[in-house]
């Protein structure tokens, strides 16, 4: 009866609190209602707001209308807005309202090591100044995080640094320690429930890559057995979980957790999702969020996309933050296929299993439990290994239809993806032999002499907000990956599949980005007082340069280089750029005071001359232009370096490979400098004679004093190279159970 009780004073709360829009009358309905951001600006120091303030603003809209119902979450601690569920009317009324910026409608995005730093020259014995990394605080903005991994155990770890100002929310069965000294959720929904928890894997995945700590013996099932750690296993961590598997990653939890990640005291933010470009920095969310944090002395790090290999598929645009894409290591795991002739293909996955050296029959492409039970299944798609596995079979040797080379899924029973040749031999082999047979072998781990190589699914540049700005910015690892994970995530994307793992191999420029941010956090514990622009500088101008001939798109592809840590703790040279220098670069663009407004948040009036300048005199540490096909050309490249190396220097600059096609020249050509943090000023002039259309020239311009070598790609490209949107469809983002996240 007490159950029946409980029941009936439920259903009488819900009928009682349902919106008058529901249970009748003129109110307008709840589903014409969407939800939208509404921008009020910047915060001043010492400014707040308060949800009330934005409730009455709301009220003045939506009439009789509640605003409980309506009011989705409140921005009030490093920025000044709020989220709503507003009709197409209200929406109007509200960005006529004096003091509102910008309202836009919310979008859902997706979200996109043993060796890895090794490979980087991030050893273990590296010099490293462990207190002053413990200080520094990465703000990961994700799946949340699984807290009882072994990658953030604070044994060792003393208090908070006395600079943080956030807190642990992290919700039901949630408990911060010394290593994860935050964590928030800003989503509610029945899978996910009300905790920072990560039931996904990719948080916690992304967060042991940026700063987990050293774990030995770690491994995915004996695959890639090492010690697992993070770039700055000494750093903290704040988790904010704005995505889950029900309702994506929505821009309302994504500004959210800018929100608070900023005012908590953040030193670096890691996020890796995205979305469709919106061609408009104004509505992109992850622009906002990361120009605020800029301009409050914080460094974002942000996944270019997994969109490859078309070029303009990365979305991951803005100036402001860095964009990365994703390079493979000198590891390389294959797997092996063995037919009854003896002969053995080399293909591609992560397989723990093992057939123990048993031969199994070879049939062609067949589901049926009765046919497959007991057998090697050849499939002609990669996804079929799941039906296979459902079906019984001993294993599957499948078609790499993907296009995606070298790069490693976990599977769920034995299995093998080839190349076309490869599959083919398999193909001749079934037809040659009355009783074929084979076997499947366990994965290993072999060296790749090429790498690093940027991989097929990295989205491309160029730009297509601002085409004489070269994105992506770095390259760094970001194809099979080992780092802890949660054991409520899917380790392969198989429903059949009910492993749990503390580790798990994963591809994606979500792994690449982390990658990224501890190289990020690496150079701040040397140089604690470093601005956004001189750290972004250093990773760009010492990242190893890497061969257009092995690389897809070039610079397009990888940007100034693959990402090299210990050579950007001492750079030389930095080129930095603050807060009004890209309010300039968006007058320039057309960017009048309103629409800066709408990113910056502040009132900023474009100053005199700001419409003769153009996106290219950014002080971008990368040199890019946009140019008409066929037509010659004449482009300058204005910029100001900052002396951060030795005292007393001079530096000569060298063009490296050299075009034909253009050419280059440096005034001055030397610079002399008598003491840390003097300016100087030169320029670069390129001219050419016309490229052809959709064509990409590129060569490179090195300041050296004989000790540092501050090197900065120079990139001139033809017409626009917009990607065919209907063709990057095929995007492995969508569930980040799968292993490209």
């Amino acid at each position: 009866m007490a159950k029946n009780g409980f029941l009936l004073f439920n259903f009488l709360s819900f009928i009682l609190f349902l919106p008058m829009s529901i249970l009748g009358g003129a109110i307008t309905s709840q589903d014409d209602r969407k939800v939208h951001i509404v921008y009020l600006g910047s915060l001043f120091r010492g400014e707040y707001e308060t949800s009330s303030q934005h409730q009455s603003i709301l009220q003045e809209v939506i009439g009789d209308s509640s605003v409980e119902n309506v009011l989705v979450r409140s921005y009030k601690r490093s920025f000044n807005g709020f989220a709503a569920k507003l009709t197409d009317h209200e929406r109007q009324k509200l960005a006529s309202m004096e003091g509102v910026v910008s309202v836009f409608p919310s979008r859902t995005l997706q979200l996109h090591t043993t060796r890895s730093w090794d490979f980087m020259g991030l050893n273990q014995s590296i010099t490293r100044k462990r207190s002053v990394e413990s200080d520094i605080i990465v703000g990961v903005i994700d799946s949340g995080i699984w807290p009882e991994s072994e990658s953030f155990s604070d044994e060792g770890f003393g208090p908070a640094p006395k600079k943080w100002k956030g807190a642990c929310k992290g919700g039901r069965n949630f408990t911060c320690n010394n290593k994860i000294i935050g964590a928030r959720y800003y989503t509610t929904d029945d899978i996910s429930g009300n905790t920072a928890r990560d039931i996904q894997g990719h948080g916690t995945h992304t967060a042991s890559t940026a700063c987990g700590n050293e774990v030995k013996d770690a491994s995915f099932f004996g695959v890639g057995q090492g010690t697992a750690r993070g770039g700055v296993p000494s750093a903290r961590i704040a988790a904010y979980k704005v995505c889950s598997p029900e309702l994506g990653c929505a821009e309302t939890a994504i500004l959210g957790a800018f929100d608070d990640a900023i005012a908590d005291g953040v030193d670096i933010i890691t996020i890796s999702l995205g979305g469709q470009n919106t061609l408009n920095f104004t509505q992109d969310v992850i622009a906002i969020g990361s120009f605020h944090a800029m301009a409050k002395g914080v460094l974002t790090l942000h996944s270019a996309g997994n969109s490859g290999p078309f070029v303009g598929s990365t979305v991951s645009l803005a100036p402001w933050l860095m964009s990365v894409a994703a390079s493979n290591t000198d590891r390389l795991f294959v797997d092996k296929v063995v037919l009854g002739s003896g002969q053995t293909l080399v293909g591609y996955s992560i397989n723990s299993f093992s057939m123990k050296g048993k031969t199994f029959p070879l049939v062609d492409g067949s589901i049926d439990s009765r046919l497959a039970k007991g057998k090697i299944v050849i499939c002609q798609s990669f996804d079929g290994f799941n039906e296979v596995h459902k079906a019984g079979a001993e294993g599957s040797v499948s078609l790499n239809d993907v296009e995606f080379n070298k790069v490693s899924s976990v599977v769920s029973l034995p299995a093998v993806a080839l190349n076309e040749d490869n599959f083919n031999s398999i193909y001749s082999y079934l037809k040659s032999t009355k009783k074929p047979e084979a076997n499947i072998l366990s994965t290993e781990a072999v060296k790749d002499s090429e790498a690093p190589v940027v991989a097929d699914f990295s989205s491309r540049g160029p730009n297509e907000i601002v085409p004489d700005i070269l994105k992506p910015d770095i390259s760094a690892p970001g194809v099979d990956i080992l780092a802890a994970f949660s054991p409520l995530g899917a380790v392969s994307d198989d429903p059949e599949d009910k492993r749990q793992a503390k580790f798990n191999v994963v591809s994606g420029t979500s792994m690449s980005c982390p990658h990224a941010a501890g190289v990020a956090a690496y150079v701040k514990s040397f140089h604690p007082d470093w601005s956004p622009s001189a750290i972004k500088s250093a990773i760009m101008t010492t990242a190893w340069p890497m061969n257009s001939s092995k690389n897809q798109d070039a610079e397009f592809a990888f940007g100034s280089g693959h990402i090299n840590p210990v050579e950007a703790v001492n750079p030389g040279l930095v080129y930095e750029t603050f807060e009004q220098d890209y309010i300039i670069m968006l007058c320039s663009m057309g960017y009048d005071e309103r629409n800066i407004g709408k990113i910056s948040g502040n009132i900023s009036t474009c100053p005199k001359g700001s419409d003769k300048a153009t996106p290219k005199d950014l002080n971008y540490p990368s040199m890019g232009a946009q140019v008409s096909p066929g037509k010659s050309f004449t482009i300058n490249f204005p910029r100001t370096v900052t002396n951060v190396g030795l005292a007393n220097s001079t530096y000569k600059a060298k063009i490296l490979q050299n075009s034909k096609i253009v050419s280059i020249r440096v005034v001055p050509e030397s610079l002399s400098f008598k003491s840390l943090n003097e300016k100087k000023s030169f320029s670069v002039t390129v001219t050419g004679k016309g490229l052809p259309n959709g064509a990409i020239v590129s060569t490179s311009l090195m300041w050296s004093d004989g000790n540092h070598r501050v090197r900065s790609p120079i990139v001139v490209h033809s017409q626009s190279h917009k990607s065919d949107q209907t063709e990057i469809q095929r995007d492995w983002t969508t569930s980040i159970g799968k292993n490209m996240p």
